[in-house]
């Protein structure tokens, strides 16, 4: 075989480079391809994508009538200060709040409400689960959902127990059972009480077990309370006792402390702004949602607050449509600050 010479090897080490070098253009031109992809998909998906309308006066294609909705109890704070408001400078659009009759209110309640054409749309504290969409396509109907607002799952406990955050392998073998007393974690020699919401509101439930259970079910030591009011009160009773709700509910609760939640015992991270306060200082003092780590998600339970609705009946598209609209617009998002939540934008 022929041995290259200097100006033969300077040639192939030539092709080589520029070959790399093409080959990395190639892949750079890719990868930015799906970022922008993504981007894209992440601006529909958050409805950053639309018009920035300014108020609710300036919202067009506004449905007229009454309208029924339903859904998560954790939108309850957006629904006495936001909703109320639409209806004052909107009053061609009246909305009627509908509980199921037979179950406690929740997101997947809601949800089922609004395939048997119950509901016109439903406000949801967790997405759309591949088994809902499945059960829309079988009627021949499909969903959309509108990200409005972020929110996220606080863990409390009693005020007097000695404990300040738990890792989520800790908090899951709490809610298996596995972990029955507090002194296993550090703390008092007191039987732990776990209570949740039931497993058929959905939402919150939903998101915790996805996030925190897996495919583990809750333990025989949980105890299940229809609403976050009675789990509060139960807990304010029970020194040993444990509960998760969302985070504007059971932040700012005098009779509860919130915990700090990480992957790692040296990494825990808190809902609240720091230093905690204590409750002998409330309600003089509450504790306040720390909006940074929780809109950077680095906190481990944040989630998204969406408006669902189905696709397929104009009427229907117009209101959840406008609903969503409404919640997006910079009066809706200064709104949804007030309320505890924390805007997209």
């Amino acid at each position: 075989m022929k041995k290259l010479d200097n100006s033969g090897r300077r040639r192939l080490n030539l092709f080589v480079y520029l070959t790399t070098f093409v080959s990395l253009l190639w892949s750079v031109g890719l990868i930015s391809k799906g970022i922008w992809e993504l981007y894209q998909q992440f601006n529909i998906q958050t409805g950053n994508n639309r018009t920035n309308i300014p108020d609710f006066a300036a919202v067009p294609n506004i449905a007229t009538g009454v309208f029924k909705y339903g859904g998560s109890t954790a939108w309850a704070p957006l629904r006495l200060v936001v909703d109320s408001v639409i209806q004052s400078e909107r009053p061609e659009l009246q909305l009627r709040y509908i509980q199921p009759e037979k179950k406690p209110p929740g997101s997947s309640p809601g949800i089922d409400m609004l395939l048997r054409g119950e509901l016109d749309f439903v406000q949801s504290s967790h997405p759309l689960s591949s088994e809902e969409y499945e059960l829309a396509k079988k009627k021949g109907l499909s969903f959309q959902q509108i990200p409005v607002a972020v929110d996220s799952i606080v863990v409390v406990v009693h005020p007097q127990l000695n404990i300040s955050g738990l890792t989520l392998e800790q908090l899951q073998a709490i809610y298996t059972g596995k972990i029955v007393n507090w002194q296993e974690l550090g703390g008092l020699d007191v039987a732990i009480t776990a209570y949740s919401r039931p497993p058929s509101t959905g939402g919150m439930v939903d998101f915790f077990q996805t996030r925190i259970m897996g495919k583990q079910e809750f333990g025989s030591n949980v105890q299940f309370v229809p609403t976050t009011t009675q789990a509060l009160r139960l807990l304010e009773a029970n020194p040993g006792g444990i509960y998760y709700g969302s985070a504007p509910a059971v932040i700012t609760q005098c009779t509860v402390k919130p915990l700090e939640l990480g992957y790692k015992k040296n990494d825990l991270v808190a809902p609240y702004q720091e230093p905690l306060v204590p409750s002998s200082e409330c309600p003089r003092r509450r504790n306040k949602l720390n909006i940074r780590t929780l809109r950077n998600a680095e906190y481990p339970l944040t989630h998204y607050l969406y408006v669902v609705f189905l696709q397929n009946d104009d009427n229907t598209v117009e209101v959840g449509q406008a609903y969503a609209n409404f919640l997006l617009t910079t009066q809706g998002q200064k709104l949804i600050t007030k309320t505890g939540f924390i805007p997209l934008k």
